[in-house]
């Protein structure tokens, strides 16, 4: 996870059927930020990494993103973190 998000601007853990990670992954597109997308559900080890996550972020939910390393937390926390311009400084 740590190599992950270090070696990518922007990491989104998700889940392929999460409507808040739709929500997430169409922020990013509509800033025409490229980001990798992780989808837990689709990954023999999605529940090892779910479970990873959470002891390192302290968040159990998906989406769970990641800029430039730093852990930004889920939908809500990005859209608010783009409404604030906080999401751009950091980009």
């Amino acid at each position: 996870i740590q190599q992950t998000t270090q070696a990518e601007d922007v990491v989104i853990y998700s889940k392929s059927w999460c409507p808040y990670c739709a929500k997430t992954k169409a922020l990013f597109d509509d800033m025409a930020q490229p980001y990798t997308a992780i989808e837990l559900d689709q990954r023999a080890d999605g529940d090892e990494l779910q479970a990873a996550l959470l002891d390192l972020t302290q968040q159990r939910t998906v989406p769970n993103v990641f800029v430039k390393g730093q852990h930004i937390g889920g939908n809500d926390d990005s859209q608010q973190a783009a409404r604030s311009g906080k999401l751009k400084a950091l980009l």
